[in-house]
């Protein structure tokens, strides 16, 4: 099946529209970092550096940690953001650009989120490591694909709309797991829990400034759901959409996240850069070991 100019837009130069990344530019372990600063963060530890490209928001590095090629790519902020990279990654992955269809063999990218993030549990410090060993999406975007029961947890989504009174103007939420060979590289070195992707950083996360909230109560409703031996531990704006579109994909994603507040404690650290710096640093050494 061809994929017609209009579908998927190709780059004079080879390119994804977007991300200005080439097929063969494409490590098969990609970082993601919203802040494109972060991109050159990640650089610094990287040997034999290819190139370095920039389109908007979207930065990229290719390079190599432990002798593993590496691929660092900026999102920007949002999971409309995400949606455009990880479609992207797997075109890149997935596509003949010469050809405009499905390669016959499938390319399964490791794609790991560093982030920041706001934990909403007393007892998750600042500067602390948060896997989304699930992600609920808040934002609706995994809605607009076909078959998203199949990879996501009806069961638990049930039980947090029951316990959350989820407002029917909202979208309706969604649960993705996150990669088991992922999770697995990062117990003993974070904290494992569920995180919150939501569509915007003040109301959609329960901040008040001017304006009230559809759900007043939200953030103790978050503090306080339980499903099994899980909770809710965070809030951040993409891990959901990382998470889903991997694994409608056949890609394996996960997200890691810095704790730099805790809207429980209604602490925040705004020097947080060495904190980020030292999670780029032990999530390397996890994908590499």
């Amino acid at each position: 099946m061809r994929i017609p100019e209009s579908e998927l837009i190709i780059n004079s130069d080879g390119s994804a529209f977007h991300i200005h990344l080439r097929p063969e530019e494409l490590a098969d372990t990609v970082i993601l970092v919203g802040d494109p600063d972060r991109v050159d963060m990640i650089g610094y530890y990287l040997e034999d550096k290819e190139f370095r490209h920039a389109n908007r928001e979207f930065v990229s590095i290719t390079g190599k940690y432990n002798g593993k090629r590496i691929t660092a790519l900026s999102t920007g902020i949002g999971t409309d953001n995400c949606d455009i990279v990880m479609t992207e990654l797997d075109a890149l992955a997935n596509i003949d650009f010469e050809t405009r269809e499905p390669k016959a063999e499938h390319r399964t990218l490791t794609i790991l989120r560093i982030g920041t993030t706001g934990a909403v549990q007393p007892d998750i410090p600042l500067g602390s490591a948060i896997f989304s060993r699930y992600s609920v999406g808040c934002d609706g975007l995994l809605n607009w694909y076909a078959d998203r029961d199949k990879i996501t947890e009806k069961a638990m989504e049930e039980a947090f709309k029951e316990h959350t009174g989820w407002d029917k103007n909202l979208p309706s939420p969604y649960f993705v797991k996150a990669s088991d060979k992922l999770s697995e590289k990062f117990k003993g070195c974070s904290v494992e829990g569920v995180t919150i992707s939501a569509p915007g950083f003040y109301g959609p996360q329960g901040r008040v400034v001017r304006l009230g909230l559809a759900m007043p109560d939200m953030i103790e409703k978050f503090e306080s759901f339980r499903f099994g031996d899980y909770r809710i531990t965070n809030f951040e704006m993409e891990s959901s959409a990382v998470a889903g579109l991997a694994k409608h994909l056949g890609h394996e994603a996960g997200t890691v996240c810095c704790a730099i507040a805790n809207r429980y404690l209604k602490s925040s650290n705004t020097d947080y850069k060495p904190q980020v710096r030292s999670l780029i640093e032990m999530s390397l050494e996890q994908l590499t070991r």
